[in-house]
């Protein structure tokens, strides 16, 4: 579950007029070194006319959407009723008539009716859940809890799925809602910390999600939780003393470096990248996008991010703007990438891989393939991209050359889907991730083709982009 902009490169431009986009070059004698995916090369200072510095300085690295990055697994809420499951979902479909039938005898009373009432929704819930339609699975468990409405399993499986669609606070009732119901030594209480700590941290209330972290780990010590607080409890010993702005759909923090000027500036553009990526990604964030600003030093303290990290989204917006006053251009880009990241991850339930991720963000925010295309191509023909399925995971370990080519290429692959569809494939296609088993079923189902399909298209698709 991953997110973030572009890594840096620079413009190698020889006297004949071509144009090399390359990275760390350098000037060494009478020789000029730099890296391109293809490896690293090195030309005479004679042929060229000018080295054009990308000083950006802004890529994102890679970390967890706004899903929870702990685990929320399923509560059978009324064990025991397998045979309600199997009548309610069969050959594919849900049967409404039994679940009609069983809502007259629950209506009638009985606590078995009421059991079976509740067995019959959840199997219909987590059946619509498997097809990615979590808003009906949403009003099953509604419907359920007006006959049953302190079900643990009920409350706790709702509470999940409004966390998995970002509706933070939404979550909170169900949760406090079972919070008065299981004192803490009962079973259940540890979880019920552990998701009303998340729908806080998701809230951007960063002391409410350290108390209930610690009473989760104090009712039941968890690896996940443990990792969770710890992170918490960094950002809160951090923002303390920071200052605060909000907007309709962004709540920012900012340290006291940064002028109030910059930070309603940055407000502002966020408002208006806000607009345009609802409209091209069809799709609206439930809640307000947590922004935070830092200096240099504190930003790689608290994200931990590799040296060529430049921004990072991690469900909240993290960067670093020390000695900026304005939103400049190259913020304006940065700001619209790791925006666009929020929409993917949220949309996508956080299941989008990192190459789409990064291919999409950086196309929102303006960079083209059309200048990288010819070593894209050299590299292709030498065997030396990747596979978009090994751009799937975490590319928070890749050196800043392989980080490069990955950015590269993902863009390029991102390119050619828009050129061959337009955004809306790119949209339909993260709506089919959020439930297919894997991104290459979901490209199947959307676009017809898989990822050895993708990789040619690509190939294609840069050979009418180059430039050379």
């Amino acid at each position: 579950m991953l997110a973030a902009a572009s890594a840096s490169a620079d413009t190698i431009v020889l006297k004949n007029g071509r144009r090399i986009v390359a990275s760390n070059v350098t000037e060494d004698g009478d020789h000029i070194t730099y890296e391109t995916p293809a490896g690293q090369m090195s030309i005479p200072k004679s042929i060229v006319e000018r080295i054009d510095r990308d000083n950006l300085g802004y890529s994102s690295a890679a970390g967890a959407s706004s899903v929870p990055p702990i685990s929320v697994a399923a509560v059978d809420p009324a064990r025991g009723y397998e045979d309600v499951a199997h009548l309610t979902v069969h050959d594919n479909a849900i049967d409404f008539g039994y679940i009609a039938q069983l809502e007259g005898s629950a209506r009638s009373g009985g606590a078995t009716a009421v059991e079976k009432l509740a067995a019959s929704h959840y199997a219909a819930a987590q059946f619509l859940v498997s097809k990615g339609d979590t808003d009906a699975a949403i009003d099953h468990y509604r419907q359920a809890l007006s006959f049953a409405p302190d079900n643990l399993g009920l409350l706790l499986n709702l509470s999940a799925l409004y966390l998995r669609e970002s509706q933070f606070t939404t979550a909170l009732e169900p949760l406090e809602h079972a919070r008065r119901l299981t004192p803490d030594s009962s079973p259940g209480a540890a979880d019920i910390a552990k998701l009303t700590g998340w729908a806080y941290y998701g809230a951007n209330k960063m002391d409410r999600a350290v108390e209930e972290w610690t009473r989760a780990e104090r009712l039941h010590p968890d690896p996940e939780v443990e990792h969770a607080l710890e992170k918490a409890e960094r950002d809160k010993s951090e923002e303390e003393s920071y200052r605060e702005g909000e907007t309709a759909h962004f709540a920012l923090k900012y340290n006291g470096s940064a002028t109030p000027d910059l930070a309603q500036g940055i407000l502002h553009a966020l408002e208006d990248d806000f607009r345009d990526l609802e409209s091209q990604l069809d799709y609206t964030p439930p809640e307000q996008i947590g922004v935070i600003l830092y200096t240099e030093q504190s930003f790689a303290d608290i994200t931990r991010a590799p040296s060529w990290a430049g921004a990072i989204n991690d469900g909240r917006i993290r960067i670093p703007v020390q000695g900026l006053t304005s939103v400049t251009p190259e913020l304006a880009h940065v700001l619209k990438h790791e925006l666009t990241h929020s929409f993917i991850g949220q949309k996508s339930h956080g299941r989008a891989p990192t190459w789409l991720q990064e291919g999409v963000a950086q196309y929102m925010e303006g960079r083209r393939s059309s200048s990288s295309a010819g070593a894209l191509l050299d590299a292709a023909n030498q065997g030396a991209v990747p596979t978009l399925g090994m751009l799937e995971g975490s590319w928070l370990a890749l050196p800043g050359n392989s980080a490069s080519m990955a950015y590269a290429w993902s863009l390029a692959a991102v390119e050619s889907i828009i050129q061959a569809g337009g955004v809306s494939d790119i949209s339909h296609l993260l709506d089919h991730i959020a439930a297919a088993p894997s991104t290459e079923d979901a490209l199947r189902d959307t676009l017809h083709e898989n990822y050895a399909d993708l990789q040619q298209q690509t190939i294609t698709y840069l050979r009418h982009e180059d430039v050379r």
